[in-house]
């Protein structure tokens, strides 16, 4: 079972290193890497051509976003399975790979998702545990939605859900995973375990106004989609949910 693993990256030199060892060092046999640059201006193109892992393929040109960049990479896997890791994000283990191609020896399996945890931007310490749970119909109206980095999902799905709509700037990801399982009802399975330590950062939560801006296109999304909600509703669930994230990074962090 091929899986194809979409880095996009733009001026990620200091991090990508991380990030191809962390794909290279996978048990699991059959991975191709794509890695999409946008044109770089750092020293990222010649951080990933000095490897010599022949898995991974480099495509270096401008984009029109992030979201733009990971349907080019969409477009040139030839995996039976789809999954993204950012550049400078890490796998927690070596068989993460291996989990998620396990799950997948179900034919009816069409997706999965699983924990993620946010760390320090050295790597050292976690600060926040996304613990997840198992989908049901309706979550994402209560501000629940699985970590992006560790949602896997059948080409054969996305040939025929489509790609990421990239009239959202910020919440395209979730766009595109509410449309999957809310609308597109796939087989989702649930991977109760860290698969991504993800570095803190993000464009959807570097300032409040980029926070608002986010949760602004997730209601056009939900409404897009005909889902119904609230979003006093939602507000206190999403915010609910970080709380408890940050207190599963703590203990997880001290015990």
């Amino acid at each position: 079972m091929k899986i194809s693993v979409i880095t996009v990256a733009y001026n990620s030199a200091k991090t990508i290193g991380d990030t191809l060892d962390s794909v290279g060092m996978q048990t699991h046999a059959d991975v191709e890497h794509i890695v999409i640059d946008g044109a770089s201006k750092d020293k990222t193109v010649e951080m990933v051509l000095s490897y010599s892992n022949s898995n991974i393929s480099l495509f270096s040109e401008p984009d029109k976003g992030i979201y733009d960049a990971m349907n080019k990479g969409i477009s040139k896997a030839m995996g039976d399975i789809i999954g993204f890791l950012n550049s400078d994000d890490i796998y927690a283990d070596t068989k993460v790979l291996a989990k998620v191609a396990n799950a997948f020896k179900d034919p009816k399996v069409d997706a999965i998702y699983a924990d993620l945890v946010y760390v320090t931007q050295d790597n050292s310490r976690i600060v926040r545990y996304w613990k997840s749970k198992s989908f049901l119909k309706g979550d994402f109206a209560k501000g629940w939605c699985p970590a992006h980095p560790t949602f896997y999902v059948r080409k054969s799905a996305i040939e025929r859900l489509g790609l990421f709509d990239q009239s959202y700037k910020l919440a395209a990801d979730m766009e595109f995973m509410l449309r999957y399982l809310e609308r597109g009802q796939l087989n989702v399975v649930y991977i109760p375990h860290v698969l991504v330590r993800m570095r803190l950062g993000g464009a959807s939560n570097q300032s409040w106004k980029s926070i608002i801006e986010q949760n602004q296109e997730i209601f056009a999304a939900l409404r897009k989609n005909e889902i119904y909600f609230s979003k006093v509703w939602f507000v206190a669930s999403k915010v609910a949910s970080r709380l408890r994230q940050f207190i599963f990074g703590f203990v997880r962090r001290h015990y």
